[in-house]
């Protein structure tokens, strides 16, 4: 998987960097290293990617959005 290829799945899966590094529990610096190609992307990356696909919404992290009273 190429840095470009990475950032359009994600974009198109409606993943923001930090959505998608909790969903990898990495750290969102590595998401951000890995879309500019400052770091390697792992190999399996694509298979982790397409199970998040299969299972969506259901591993999708929420982001802790409180309501003010």
């Amino acid at each position: 998987m190429e840095p470009k290829e990475l950032k359009q799945w994600r974009m198109a899966n409606g993943y923001n960097q930090e959505r998608l590094a909790k969903a990898l529990s990495v750290h969102v610096q590595t998401i951000s290293r890995w879309e500019r190609g400052a770091r390697e992307i792992p190999s399996f990356l694509d298979l982790t990617l397409a199970y998040l696909e299969l299972k969506g919404d259901k591993l999708k992290p929420k982001l802790n959005l409180k309501k003010k009273k």
